[in-house]
């Protein structure tokens, strides 16, 4: 009964609901940053590095997904679709548990062997990466309550389709970037430790 309550409650206020999580994942990250959540373990630069690698496969399996869903709801596969982008979502949970973990329990790591146009590069990416990874939280979890909470046929009645569209465009530039920033980091040029 609980449950039947609170999918109701957010079929009716989706947006209430997506600025609770919203508000919720934003306060975990902050806090993670500010070290005001003292939650994590603490942890050396070579479970620092095995995150960062296990991070970057999570984000390229969460791209493929994306792609894949991107592609399946274009060719009409609604199952499909909505399977690939709950996995996506998934995999961005656990990015989310490793990415706090390594910055809670351990710190952050930047680049330092990079310089002129290169470094310049690197930043813009890594720049546009975070600015998306904030923009893209609302929107993706609109897009899925939406999606949660709404059958495909009523989905067709909301803004569920313009709104995916933004959220995986910016959630794929987003996960790409990152990648592409997490190669150069970590096995192009150098990168000192830096705990937060």
């Amino acid at each position: 009964m609980a449950t039947a309550t609170a999918r109701q409650r957010a079929r009716e206020s989706p947006a209430k609901v997506t600025a609770a999580l919203s508000a919720l994942g934003y306060v975990l990250v902050l806090g993670t940053f500010a070290g005001v959540i003292p939650i994590y373990p603490e942890i050396g630069i070579g479970t620092i590095n095995l995150l960062s690698d296990a991070i970057a496969v999570v984000n390229s399996a969460a791209t493929v997904s994306l792609v894949l869903g991107w592609y399946w709801i274009r060719e009409g596969e609604v199952r499909k679709h909505r399977a690939a982008m709950l996995t996506a979502f998934a995999l961005i949970l656990v990015f989310l548990a490793l990415y706090l973990t390594k910055v809670g329990g351990g710190g952050e790591k930047h680049i330092d062997l990079a310089a002129g146009p290169v470094y310049y590069a690197y930043i813009a990416m890594l720049a546009i990466h975070i600015v998306l990874s904030v923009v893209s939280v609302p929107v993706v979890l609109y897009a899925l309550v939406l999606g949660l909470t709404h059958t495909p046929a009523e989905l067709r009645n909301t803004s569920h389709a313009r709104v995916g569209r933004i959220a995986a465009a910016a959630w794929i530039l987003s996960l790409v970037l990152g990648v592409v920033t997490y190669v150069m980091l970590n096995h192009v040029y150098g990168w000192t430790h830096v705990t937060m």
